[in-house]
């Protein structure tokens, strides 16, 4: 891991990145919208239980907690539905998306549902996020919390394999997100076991198996529709280069710039959102926004 951030950052800000990532992680909150929850309701619960915070920078729902959780939890604030523990990078990934009311959505790989939720409170009542995983126990979770949330009106649950699902499909939507299984090595502070776990051999298949997953998320993607590949890692290897090689194989797709829904320093010169944990403060995060040809 030392050896590529050195080779993509530069020696000084790898660095950076380690002091980063071995520094006390801070937590997000997510006032829950589709329950009538607005952030000034959550910040006067945060007050009364004594939890220190402050409001993003960068979402008008989101709250960072350094210390406190326990309490939060303790108060079932979580279990009721009244907030979500999630990072503003996630949160971001979902501005990519921009859900927009009456819309199809699909989550390729939704479970346990922290985007798949976000998106559905973000529908206004009208429309539908399609939740894949081949996961049964998780897509349970991803139930169980979204009828907490109140938005489980707007989620329907699929057991498949993505790949079999789309090519069995007959039906395309708006926008389909693939937030793809990757390294995590843009989450490294809140888990630090994968600096131990990750091997380089893991890297070459998590590569393959996002090519093949962007490969049928693409299938589900209506004319003038929008794919959005993300992950959870700041690794070029498993961001731009995927998308390139995806962009190669599918000339149909072309970039659709993040600049208009997500802050400007978030957004890379080719136009894809990237979160910088040293640069931002948050988890490390990555989104291409792809358009399909009508």
């Amino acid at each position: 891991m030392v050896r590529r951030w050195t080779k993509y950052l530069g020696q000084e800000e790898a660095i950076k990145l380690m002091v980063w990532n071995n520094s006390q992680p801070s937590f997000s909150l997510r006032a829950n919208n589709g329950k009538g929850v607005t952030r000034a309701d959550l910040v006067t619960q945060l007050n009364l239980l004594k939890v220190p915070h402050e409001l993003s920078l960068h979402l008008d729902d989101f709250i960072r907690v350094k210390t406190g959780l326990q309490n939060v939890i303790q108060a079932g604030l979580l279990k009721e539905g009244v907030c979500a523990v999630q990072d503003e990078s996630a949160g971001l990934v979902v501005s990519v998306v921009d859900p927009q009311p009456g819309e199809s959505i699909v989550d390729c790989c939704a479970a346990p549902g922290g985007k798949t939720i976000y998106m559905a409170s973000r529908l206004n009542g009208q429309g539908m996020v399609y939740a894949i995983d081949i996961n049964k126990g998780r897509l349970r979770i991803l139930t169980e919390t979204a009828k907490s949330n109140q938005v489980n009106s707007f989620i329907t649950t699929i057991e498949a394999d993505l790949c079999l699902f789309a090519d069995s499909n007959e039906v395309n939507y708006d926008k389909v997100l693939l937030d793809a299984p990757c390294s995590g090595l843009g989450v490294l502070s809140k888990r630090a076991d994968l600096r131990w776990n990750r091997r380089l051999e893991d890297l070459e298949q998590l590569k393959n198996l996002q090519d093949e997953l962007l490969d049928a998320a693409s299938l589900l993607v209506k004319p003038g529709g929008i794919l959005i590949y993300s992950t959870c890692s700041i690794d070029p290897e498993e961001n731009e280069e995927r998308v390139d090689a995806f962009l190669l194989r599918h000339p149909e797709f072309c970039i659709d710039p993040a600049d208009r829904l997500v802050p400007s320093d978030f957004v890379t010169k080719r136009g894809f959102y990237s979160s910088d944990p040293v640069k931002h403060s948050l988890d490390g995060a990555f989104a291409a926004r792809l358009v399909r040809a009508l």
